[in-house]
């Protein structure tokens, strides 16, 4: 399990296991959310599952599948306000955790300077200069 700090309220990370999940409520997160899609993994490691696993360790759960490439405002939106209206601190994870970074970004561009997240996503180990332009005129 990869512990990709890119703020005091947001860490991502790659794909977790059910039996993981309890070292996140340890460690002090309040919220976990699923950015892999069901789709690309087996059942074990669903959303029902993590989600199961989840509540058992007192934490909130949020799924929101990002298919690789597909993200829309619809998307960062709804993370803003997963992030907003549920506890902090966030575990975000997808594949890799580059989604899940990548979404948290679109979620700020227009609330954070763009350089501002950039720096943040590269502190947790994620290179989102590709995406100034876009961040600063969202």
């Amino acid at each position: 399990m990869d512990f990709n700090v890119i703020n005091d309220q947001l860490t991502v990370s790659g794909q977790i296991l059910p039996q993981e999940v309890s070292t996140l409520a340890e460690r002090g997160f309040k919220t976990l959310i699923c950015n892999r899609p069901d789709e690309e993994v087996e059942e074990a490691l669903q959303s029902t599952a993590l989600e199961a696993a989840a509540k058992a360790a007192g934490l909130n759960f949020r799924y929101l599948p990002i298919y690789p490439g597909q993200f829309t405002e619809e998307m960062a939106d709804e993370m803003r306000t997963v992030m907003t209206e549920l506890d902090g601190p966030f575990y975000a994870y997808c594949r890799s955790g580059t989604r899940s970074c990548t979404l948290w970004a679109l979620s700020q561009a227009g609330i954070l300077d763009a350089q501002d997240i950039i720096a943040q996503a590269a502190a947790g180990g994620y290179d989102l200069s590709g995406m100034a332009a876009y961040l600063a005129g969202r």
